[in-house]
């Protein structure tokens, strides 16, 4: 791995900086991780820039996104209970109660009774909320794409199984 970039043609990035230095400064270490995890983080900091820029466009913040686009992703009729929407997006209760409300004082969201409990709700994504959801979506993915623009269809695929490999561990239902 040590020579993957130079030995594809490609030229030197920061991160071959960085890990050269540390070459050079602690041999005595194994600083292999840094060519993959450095790279990773750099892109991750793109990437939420991207995601902010799209969002923006569209006058949502991320976790505005991410609340629309999963009740978007339920499908027709675009509704979760908000446990659904809590497992859905990793917050707490509280945090989620304070979403639903912002999202509904923006006309993006709107709360229903819940028919098969009385005392719940079901929290549903209204028409406008969909045409901000998909063209924040549609914005996204054109920056994405431009992140992405370097590899090829193969690369990028050949990228994606190697990401996933990585990632699976971490998504195991006992966090295993």
């Amino acid at each position: 791995m040590r020579d993957a970039g130079r030995a594809s043609g490609a030229g030197h990035d920061e991160v071959d900086r960085l890990v050269a230095a540390w070459r050079r400064e602690r041999p005595d270490l194994d600083v292999e991780p840094m060519e993959v995890l450095s790279r990773v983080s750099r892109l991750s900091r793109h990437l939420d820039l991207a995601r902010r820029e799209a969002f923006a466009d569209q006058d949502l913040d991320g976790w505005e996104f991410d609340v629309l686009s999963a009740l978007r992703r339920a499908g027709e009729p675009y509704q979760l209970s908000p446990g659904q929407l809590l497992r859905e997006t990793l917050v707490t209760s509280g945090t989620m109660t304070n979403r639903i409300d912002r999202l509904t004082s923006r006309g993006f969201v709107e709360r229903l009774p819940d028919p098969a409990d009385r005392r719940g709700v079901q929290v549903r994504l209204t028409d406008e909320g969909r045409s901000v959801v998909d063209a924040a979506l549609e914005a996204l993915l054109s920056r994405e794409r431009q992140l992405l623009a370097a590899l090829g269809d193969d690369d990028a695929g050949r990228l994606s199984a190697l990401l996933r490999g990585l990632l699976l561990p971490f998504d195991a239902p006992d966090g295993s």
